[in-house]
């Protein structure tokens, strides 16, 4: 037990929880000043640089993964949003087009095959090093940020 209280008081990093400072508002600047693609990131660099010990694996991957929640979570609410519109109008006109609901559905089904796949890449070109986990998440953010940037522009059904 003194063995690990020693270990422990050695550590640079502390071993509970980091707290990180994070602030999404970097992105939605950008966003409403017609940014695009390169607003994803700019949170999570400014956590990195805000934060105590947020330039270790540790802090990269916790601020990356903030901007990553955010990103995922307005994915979602353009998602149902064009879901729930496409759907509507496919109950109130009956059409021999293809559903545009059930090919948004599949598109997007697909393209989480896809994120997964290309981030696992990423991830193994570190070779099981460390760096692996940041650069995962961080192909995440980037990738949902331009998933989300895309449904967002679509005028679906129109």
């Amino acid at each position: 037990m003194r063995a690990v209280l020693a270990v422990l008081m050695l550590c640079p990093v502390p071993v509970a929880a980091q707290v990180l400072v994070f602030d999404i508002a970097p992105v939605e600047a950008c966003i409403r000043a017609g940014g695009g693609e390169s607003c994803a990131g700019q949170a999570a660099a400014a956590c990195m640089e805000a934060t105590p010990g947020g330039q270790t694996t540790v802090g990269m991957g916790g601020c990356l993964d903030r901007e990553r929640a955010q990103w995922d979570g307005w994915l979602n609410t353009v998602y149902q949003q064009h879901h729930a519109t496409l759907a509507a109008r496919r109950a109130e006109v009956l059409s021999h087009a293809p559903d545009e609901a059930e090919a948004l559905r599949d598109m997007q089904r697909a393209w989480i095959a896809f994120r997964d796949a290309k981030c696992a890449y990423e991830a193994a070109q570190w070779g099981g090093g460390t760096g692996a986990g940041p650069a995962a998440i961080n192909c995440h953010l980037h990738e949902t940020a331009r998933q989300m940037l895309y449904l967002q522009t679509r005028r679906l059904g129109e």
